[in-house]
C-alpha cells in the first residue's frame, strides 16, 4: 500500500427492533444501542484519525454516537445521503408477505428480477449500487490517503464490498453484512498488480465486532 491509500472502515449499523421481519429501508427508523460490549468492541479497533460519514438516516448517527461514547475518536460525521439504504417505496416498513398483499401484481413483476426491478415509488438495487459506488468513489478522491470510519446499512455495506469485487447485483446478494459488524477496504488510485489490477484491496467482510483487528494489523 502507499502513502495515497485511502482506508474505509465500514460498520453497519446497530439493529432495528422489528428486524429482519420487515424491510425498513430509509425508514427513519431508530435503532437499539443497548449492546455496550459491543460497541467497547468495536471503538477500541477503530483508527483515531479517520473522517468520519455516515447516512442521512438517524440509525447510523446513532450508532456513531454510541461509538463516541464508548471511547471511539471522532470528528463530526459528514452526512452522506448517497450512502442511505436502499428505497423500498411503498413497501417500506412492510414484511414480504405485506407486500405481497399490498400489491400481488407489483410483487410477481419484482421478483421476476429482485436486484433489477424497483418496488412501487422505490429504486431497484442495481440503482442503489451506482449510488453508493459513485459517493465511495468521490469521497474516495476526496479525502486521498485518509482513514474513513463509515456507519452505513447492509445494503450500501454490500454495495460498496461488490463495487471493489466488481460484482453484478445478482452476485453482491451472496454478500452478508450483520448488524455492528466492520468492512474493511481499501481504495489504491494507482492500482494493484503495479497499477495493473484493481483499485480496491479487500480486507476483511462482515467481521464480528469481537474479532475485529487492530488498526495496526491492517
Amino acid at each position: 500500500m502507499t502513502e495515497r491509500t485511502t482506508e474505509w472502515w465500514w460498520i453497519r449499523h446497530a439493529p432495528v427492533p422489528g428486524a429482519p421481519a420487515k424491510i425498513f429501508g430509509q425508514l427513519d427508523a431508530a435503532c437499539d444501542t443497548s449492546d455496550a460490549a459491543a460497541f467497547a468492541a468495536i471503538a477500541t479497533r477503530l483508527p483515531t484519525d479517520a473522517v468520519w460519514i455516515i447516512s442521512s438516516l438517524r440509525r447510523t448517527r446513532q450508532t456513531a454516537d454510541a461509538l463516541v461514547a464508548a471511547g471511539a475518536a471522532s470528528s463530526e460525521p459528514i452526512v452522506e445521503p448517497d450512502l442511505a439504504e436502499q428505497n423500498f417505496g411503498r413497501w417500506q416498513g412492510m414484511s414480504w408477505d405485506q407486500m405481497r398483499a399490498d400489491d400481488p401484481d407489483a410483487y410477481r413483476v419484482f421478483w421476476r428480477d429482485p436486484t433489477g426491478n424497483a418496488p412501487p415509488g422505490g429504486e431497484s438495487y442495481a440503482q442503489h449500487m451506482e449510488r453508493v459506488a459513485a459517493a465511495v468513489t468521490r469521497w474516495s478522491k476526496e479525502l486521498v490517503g485518509r482513514h474513513i470510519v463509515c456507519v452505513s446499512h447492509g445494503g450500501s455495506i454490500r454495495a460498496a464490498v461488490a463495487m471493489a469485487l466488481g460484482l453484478t447485483p445478482p452476485a453482491a446478494m451472496a454478500l452478508v453484512i450483520d448488524n455492528l459488524s466492520l468492512t474493511r477496504l481499501d481504495h489504491v488510485p494507482d492500482g494493484l498488480l503495479r497499477g495493473r489490477g484493481r483499485v480496491w484491496s479487500v480486507r476483511g467482510v462482515n467481521l464480528p465486532c469481537r474479532w475485529i483487528p487492530s488498526p495496526s494489523a491492517c
